[in-house]
C-alpha cells in the first residue's frame, strides 16, 4: 500500500443491494481511511452494524434489501430458470426502487469531494458526480464490461464465442442502463445537464476512459486482453470484521469434539422451501459421514436443534469460521467466494442467480471445487457425491491452499489509492 497520498480527499464510497455488496467494501474504506482519506460509506441503513467496525463515516440509504428480496415480487424471482429470465425480473424490481435512494446519494455527495461507484449503482452514482462536478471512479465487484473472453457473468457460464460474448455483455449493459434511466434522466434534468440517453452517457463514460477498478484477483479472473485501458483488475477487498473477533464457545466445543466440519450457507440469497433444503443438506452431509456447520442467513436453513453431529449459526465473520472448515457449500456470490479461496479450503458452490454460476464456474476451473450443485439440481445424493469429492480428493485443499497463499500477499486497496491520486493530480 502506498504510504504517502497526493491529496487527503473525502471519499464517498457508494453501493446498494445484499449484505454481498457491501461487506467487501468495508474493508476497502478502512484501508482507504488508513491512508489518510475521509471515507463516508454510503449504503442501506440496516447496513449500519457490518459498516461500523471499518472506523468510518456512514450515510444511510432507504430501502431494505432483504424485505424487498422476502417480498411477492422478490421471491418471484425464484420462478425464473434462466439467469435472462431472473435478471429480467430484477430489472424490474429495481428501476422501482432506485429513485428513492437519489436524494441521499446527492446529500452524500454534496459532502464529498470524490465517488467511488459500485456496479450496482454505476450509471446513477456517476450521473451524481457528474451533475455535481465530482471526480468519480467505478469500484466493481463482477467484470461487466463486454468481451470475447467470457460471457457475461450474470447470464450463466456457456460461452456464445467471441462475437456472441461481445454481444451479450452489450446486451446485459443495455438492460442495466434500463434500470437507471428514468431517474438518472430527471437527475440530469435536476442538475442541470444536457439530456442523454442511458446509451449515450455509457457510451461517453467509455470515450471518456472512465476509471473502474475491479475487487477481485487476476489469479482468479484475469484481466481480458480486449478490456479499455481504464478497466483495472485491483485484487480482492477484504471485510472489514470487528477487532479480536471470536468463534462462541459452543461453537469452539462443536469443533473440538470431532473432524472438521463441512460449512453450509447460502448468505443473502433467498430459497423457495427452506425446510426442505434444510433436510437436503443436512441428508447429504450424512451420507457424505461428514459433520455440519449450517449457517441461517437470508434463506433460513437450520440444522436439528438435537442434533449432535449438526450445529446452526447466525452470523459471523467467513475470515474466522472458514478456515476452520473442510469445505464450504455456498451461493457462490462474490464475497462468499473470495472468502473461501482466502481460507484456503475446498469449495461446493451452489449457484442461485445472478453472477453466481460464473464464479462457480471459475472455482471448479481453478480446481478448488469438484463440481457446481446448482440450487434447482439440488438432492442429497448429488451434494453428497460432491462433497465427497471435495473431501476426500487432496488435490482440491492443496490446490485451494497454494491459491490462498498467493491471495494473501495482494494488496487490493493499493492501486484504489493510487487512482485517487491520479484523480487528485488532475
Amino acid at each position: 500500500m502506498p504510504g504517502v497520498i497526493l491529496v487527503a480527499m473525502r471519499v464517498a464510497l457508494m453501493t446498494a443491494g445484499s449484505r454481498g455488496d457491501v461487506a467487501p467494501y468495508t474493508g476497502l474504506a478502512h484501508g482507504l481511511a488508513r491512508a489518510g482519506h475521509e471515507v463516508t460509506l454510503v449504503t442501506h441503513a440496516c447496513f449500519a452494524p457490518l459498516v461500523a467496525p471499518a472506523g468510518v463515516g456512514f450515510h444511510p440509504l432507504p430501502v431494505d434489501p432483504r424485505a424487498e428480496l422476502h417480498s411477492p415480487r422478490g421471491r418471484a424471482l425464484h420462478r425464473s430458470v434462466t439467469g435472462a429470465g431472473k435478471l429480467a425480473r430484477m430489472v424490474a424490481m429495481a428501476r422501482e426502487l432506485v429513485g428513492g435512494m437519489t436524494d441521499e446519494l446527492l446529500a452524500a455527495a454534496r459532502q464529498s469531494d470524490v465517488l467511488l461507484v459500485s456496479s450496482s449503482l454505476g450509471p446513477l452514482g456517476h450521473t451524481v458526480a457528474e451533475g455535481l462536478g465530482l471526480p468519480s471512479m467505478g469500484v466493481y465487484l463482477q467484470p461487466l464490461a463486454a468481451t470475447a473472453a467470457f460471457p457475461p457473468p450474470v447470464t450463466g457460464t456457456r460461452s456464445w464465442g467471441a462475437a456472441g460474448n461481445r454481444l451479450g455483455g452489450r446486451t446485459v449493459n443495455a438492460a442495466v442502463d434500463a434500470v437507471f434511466a428514468d431517474t438518472t434522466r430527471a437527475l440530469r434534468a435536476r442538475t442541470g445537464l444536457p439530456p442523454a440517453s442511458a446509451r449515450a452517457a455509457r457510451r461517453a463514460r467509455e470515450q471518456q476512459d472512465w476509471p473502474v477498478l475491479h475487487g477481485f484477483s487476476p489469479l482468479v479472473v484475469p484481466r481480458p486482453r480486449d478490456w479499455r485501458p481504464g478497466l483495472t483488475v485491483a485484487g480482492y477487498w477484504w471485510p472489514k470484521d470487528p477487532p479480536e473477533t471470536r468463534l462462541p464457545a459452543t461453537l469452539r466445543a462443536f469443533l473440538a469434539a470431532g473432524p472438521p466440519p463441512v460449512f453450509v450457507g447460502l448468505g443473502s440469497a433467498t430459497v423457495p422451501d427452506a425446510p426442505l433444503l434444510s433436510r437436503e443438506v443436512v441428508r447429504a452431509l450424512r451420507a457424505a459421514g461428514l459433520r455440519g456447520v449450517v449457517q441461517r442467513g437470508w434463506a433460513g436453513l437450520h440444522a436439528e436443534a438435537d442434533a449432535t453431529d449438526m450445529f446452526t449459526v447466525d452470523e459471523i465473520p467467513h475470515s474466522v469460521l472458514f478456515p476452520h472448515m473442510a469445505a464450504v457449500v455456498h451461493h457462490a456470490g462474490a464475497g462468499t467466494t473470495a472468502a473461501g479461496l482466502r481460507a484456503g479450503v475446498p469449495a461446493v458452490p451452489v449457484p442461485i442467480q445472478f453472477d453466481a454460476a460464473f464464479w462457480s464456474s471459475r472455482l471448479v476451473a481453478l480446481g478448488v471445487a469438484p463440481e457446481a450443485v446448482p440450487l434447482r439440481g439440488l438432492t442429497a445424493p448429488r451434494l453428497a457425491a460432491a462433497l465427497g469429492r471435495a473431501t476426500g480428493d487432496a488435490s482440491h485443499r492443496h490446490r485451494a491452499g497454494a491459491l490462498a497463499a498467493r491471495l494473501r500477499a495482494e494488496d487490493g486497496v493499493g492501486p484504489v489509492l493510487a487512482g485517487l491520486d491520479r484523480l487528485a493530480a488532475r
